[in-house]
């Protein structure tokens, strides 16, 4: 889905690891899906002595608050005063019966693949290398990158 997106918004959006090639666009961090890899979805609850909670947010909320902001106990008036401001994304939400399928972003996986030779993106550096996994050192540290 990055590399679609970087496809499509090249002058805005990219997939590239290091800040020093992003500039001013938005990095699709695609790390964050990878093997092994756990993601908060919106009201989960994390593994912290606070039970601090994934919450989804207003744009005009996002200056104004910090992830402590939110947890176990302060949730349940959080909802009951803003409402669940995911319910609109989900496929069974208020207006919304549509449900939808991955195929399609895996056939484009594929076609990344078998066109262009595009495999799993590279893990982020803390991470073990994987087999064959493209080369992830960062542009301006890479020896054998052509001066």
């Amino acid at each position: 889905m990055g590399r679609e997106l970087e496809r499509r918004l090249p002058d805005q959006v990219t997939i590239n690891w290091w800040k020093e090639g992003r500039g001013r666009r938005i990095f699709i961090d695609y790390n964050q899906m990878v093997r092994h890899r756990t993601i908060a979805s919106a009201y989960s609850v994390r593994a912290n002595p606070r039970a601090t909670v994934s919450a989804p947010l207003r744009w005009e909320e996002v200056p104004d608050v910090a992830p402590n902001d939110f947890d176990i106990a302060t949730m349940p008036a959080r909802v009951a005063e803003v409402g669940d401001l995911f319910a609109a994304l989900s496929p069974n939400g208020p207006g919304s019966s549509a449900a939808y399928s991955i195929e399609p972003l895996l056939d484009l996986a594929d076609k990344d693949e078998r066109d262009h030779g595009h495999q799993d993106l590279p893990y982020p550096p803390e991470y073990p290398e994987m087999p064959g996994e493209p080369k992830r050192a960062q542009p301006s540290r890479d020896r054998d990158r052509p001066r």
